[in-house]
């Protein structure tokens, strides 16, 4: 992402299409990578299968934190799940005309995922009656922390 142009990068944690962690970095090498990996295992614990794209950095900070073998897997099209839920965010980005700091994109990178995690109820895997009912309860408890 350009950020006053200058590149920064995103990395994002999906797990089944919901966002776990996003982070801003301005390099894309080993250390940030390990500085993402370790935020993630502090949070989410040790997964049994990481999906991650083919950058080498994983496989260099995975050595690192012993979690190199088979529980890295970097297919073609397996990480599809984690770049289509990073579509919305740059929609989003779009319509704000851009970041001006790495701090703004993190805080809304953080903020934006969750609330996205809350509304998308994936329409196309239930009825309508069951999606109208979720996301009404999503919605009150949406005020509900809004209110207090």
């Amino acid at each position: 992402m350009k950020i006053n142009g200058k590149t920064h990068y995103l990395w994002r944690a999906v797990d089944e299409g919901e966002v776990l962690e996003a982070v801003v970095t301005k390099t894309r090498d080993r250390a940030a990578a390990l500085r993402f990996l370790k935020k993630l295992l502090r949070r989410h614990g040790r997964p049994e299968i990481l999906v991650t794209n083919r950058l080498r950095t994983y496989g260099a900070a995975l050595r690192q934190l012993d979690l190199q073998g088979k529980q890295q897997s970097d297919g073609r099209w397996i990480n599809n799940r984690a770049e289509n839920s990073h579509l919305p965010l740059r929609r989003r980005e779009r319509a704000m005309l851009r970041f001006r700091r790495m701090r703004s994109l993190q805080k809304f990178a953080a903020v934006h995922s969750s609330v996205y995690n809350h509304f998308n109820l994936e329409l196309s895997l239930s009825s309508r009656t069951i999606f109208r009912t979720n996301r009404t309860a999503a919605l009150e408890e949406w005020r509900g922390l809004y209110a207090a």
